[in-house]
């Protein structure tokens, strides 16, 4: 075994014996069959050509669809205890509304029922960004009528789980669903409108809470939301009121939405020449107040800003483009970087587990997805991702010391279990801790699966 043993059992001594440790994955990046499920607005992106740096579509993704059972093998195989998934919207209810597919929930049944049978503890994201298309065209999340829909949704998958799955969360990354796919434009729908992106951020955090009503009111015991969270890093002085903006539309107004402050003040000011929030109503910010049984935090890497330009190459995800009144700004982050440009900083996961649970106390946290992109190398004897193995033993160390702070920390899962579509990067960006082969879907443990083996399976 080339992985250094006592490191993963080191780590694991610190986990508390009732630690969630799961890994992650998502409808879109690895179901693949959707010819057996309604169009999602990354279908219609997908097809546009340019838009996926390889020309990548959702077919065959990892083919998950028809290898359930030894897809949920490999993750009791890992000594997980959880499993997080997303539920695809348009395989549950082809056009979003209406008419609900038998199919489409039995998916669903094997993937909770299986994952029961090993032991592993479901965790379901009703909204990981593959809108219906059907409702793209009726608005998507600018229409008046989007809680609506999400809300009767939350409570059909609800109410059909609820005696077997007790945690589901409403949204996945709501930051992205905005920013990246109204403003810069490189997530579907593909827009470029900024004033669009702060409605459909407020209007996501409505229907967040209706969800979380109507999931309650369907019997589920702990509904909750995960947001992409992290730290602001300022290079200089004159950089500190841009990054103070920056660290409200990426943190604070979902965590002030949450905790009932409403939307900041200074991103009011900030963006008043983009909006003039008149769509936000005291009804809607009571609803997106409505209070969670837990918080998940998507964290990969922080933001570092400088005032003086700079050429960092390409940083996916990071452009003064997905801020919204943001301007005269650099994002310089420092080596080393992962595969996507993104800085690797652990203490920054720390840092973002103790801010968030001040800003929103008494909210149980988990990590719910935490990884990192490299291009791995294959070789006949393995695939040695030391650095993927770097990255999880600094950060999960980074979630316990917050964990050792104080911080309601619940659990931690790895991602991904897979290497997938990586949205628009396509099969150009590998996440997973299994590699994936397109061509066969032939599976193969890295490294960092042994390791994350090691860890999990040696913890209390």
């Amino acid at each position: 075994m080339s992985i250094d043993v006592t490191q993963a059992q080191e780590i694991s001594s610190r986990i508390p014996a009732d630690f969630t440790l799961g890994v992650a994955t998502s409808s879109w990046q690895i179901e693949g069959s959707s010819h057996s499920r309604g169009r999602s607005i990354w279908d219609d992106f997908a097809q546009t050509p340019g838009k996926i740096l390889d020309g990548a579509t959702a077919d065959p993704a990892c083919d998950h669809l028809n290898n359930i059972p030894g897809d949920l093998d490999l993750i009791q195989g890992l000594g997980a205890n959880a499993y997080r998934f997303s539920l695809s919207w348009p395989r549950v209810m082809y056009e979003g509304m209406g008419k609900v597919s038998l199919a489409g929930l039995d998916v669903y049944d094997r993937i909770v029922d299986g994952a029961l049978e090993r032991g592993l503890a479901p965790f379901a994201t009703l909204y990981h960004w593959d809108l219906p298309s059907a409702l793209q065209d009726k608005g998507g999340w600018l229409s008046p009528d989007s809680h609506r829909w999400f809300a009767d949704y939350a409570h059909l998958v609800g109410e059909h789980f609820a005696d077997r799955m007790d945690t589901i969360a409403t949204l996945n990354e709501p930051w992205v669903s905005a920013f990246l796919g109204y403003a810069a434009g490189v997530h579907a729908p593909g827009e470029h409108d900024p004033a669009a992106s702060l409605e459909v951020f407020y209007r996501l955090m409505v229907a967040s809470g209706h969800g979380i009503q109507a999931l309650r009111s369907a019997g589920v015991r702990n509904p909750g939301l995960v947001l992409n969270l992290t730290t602001i890093i300022a290079e200089d002085d004159d950089i500190e009121p841009t990054a103070s903006i920056i660290d409200g539309l990426q943190n604070r107004m979902f965590l002030d939405l949450l905790a009932g402050r409403g939307i900041p003040e200074d991103i009011q000011e900030a963006t008043s020449a983009i909006t003039d929030w008149s769509f936000v109503s005291s009804e809607g910010l009571a609803m997106a107040a409505e209070p969670l049984s837990w918080l998940g935090i998507n964290y990969y890497t922080p933001t570092r800003v400088a005032s003086v330009a700079a050429d960092a190459g390409k940083i996916v995800g990071q452009d003064a483009s997905v801020y919204p009144g943001v301007s005269n700004v650099s994002f310089v982050p420092r080596s080393p970087r992962t595969a996507m440009g993104w800085e690797i900083h652990a203490q920054s996961l720390t840092a973002t587990l103790v801010d968030t649970s001040q800003r929103l106390p008494g909210i149980p946290l988990y990590v719910t997805e935490n990884g990192a992109a490299f291009d791995d190398v294959v070789s006949e004897d393995g695939i040695h991702d030391n650095n993927r193995i770097d990255y999880y033993a600094s950060h999960i160390s980074a979630a316990l010391d917050a964990l050792e702070l104080g911080v309601d920390l619940r659990g931690y899962f790895a991602w991904s279990l897979f290497d997938n579509l990586e949205w628009a990067e396509g099969w150009t960006k590998r996440f997973g801790i299994i590699r994936v082969e397109a061509e066969n879907q032939e599976r193969t443990l890295k490294d960092s699966a042994l390791f994350l083996r090691e860890m999990y399976s040696s913890a209390p």
